[in-house]
């Protein structure tokens, strides 16, 4: 797998079978293919399929790994408010919503950046929540090995506002901690600063 880059080139092979695909979808689903709105869109639900789940062909561990500085700091590093869009994998519908990701430094720190890329590397998969949130807490904790970390997602889904039991307000929120983390007042310090506007 490869570290993270902007996704803008497509396997034309691959892009051509996604491409048949959808257009046959489109088919069963009752559309005309042949409608000027509908012509080019199995092409672009071929991209957006691709690019999507681009982040099953990249590598998040090296993305961590080529950023990262000896320092000695000790305290809390938090990122908070970071957007992710993710597809559910049971509906392949989206779910969105943000991530609040924190670490303990032990020896070394990591290029502020990357954070999110990771976030974007695991989100760019068919994912369920649940998974997600793991994915992200033991990548950075496997890869920078800090004393601690602490991932926090709030999504909505939208298997479940536009189908299903279609509620349109609820919000998913999933946890996770590790190390220092798992101490009950370094946790509600993480969890007071990111519910907490310092601006």
């Amino acid at each position: 797998m490869g570290s993270y880059k902007y996704f803008e080139e497509y396997n034309e092979e691959v892009t051509d079978n996604l491409k048949s695909n959808f257009s046959e979808i489109l088919k069963e689903v009752g559309e005309d293919i042949s409608r000027e709105g509908i012509l080019k869109t199995p092409e672009r639900a071929a991209k957006a399929m691709q690019f999507l789940t681009s982040g099953n062909c990249q590598d998040p561990a090296a993305i961590l790994k080529g950023a990262m500085f000896a320092e000695d700091y000790n305290d809390m590093v938090i990122i908070k408010d970071i957007e992710l869009y993710s597809l559910c994998e049971h509906h392949i519908l989206p779910f969105f919503g943000k991530a609040h990701i924190a670490y303990i430094p032990n020896g070394h720190i990591v290029g502020l950046s990357k954070i999110p890329r990771v976030v974007d590397v695991f989100a760019r998969r068919l994912q369920v929540q649940e998974r997600l949130t793991h994915d992200i807490l033991e990548c950075i904790n496997t890869t920078l090995k800090p004393k601690g970390v602490a991932v926090v997602i709030e999504a909505s889904h939208m298997c479940m506002m536009m189908r299903g039991v279609q509620k349109q307000n609820s919000v998913t929120t999933t946890s996770g901690f590790r190390g220092q983390f798992e101490k009950i007042e370094t946790r509600n310090e993480f969890l007071k600063l990111i519910s907490s506007d310092l601006a």
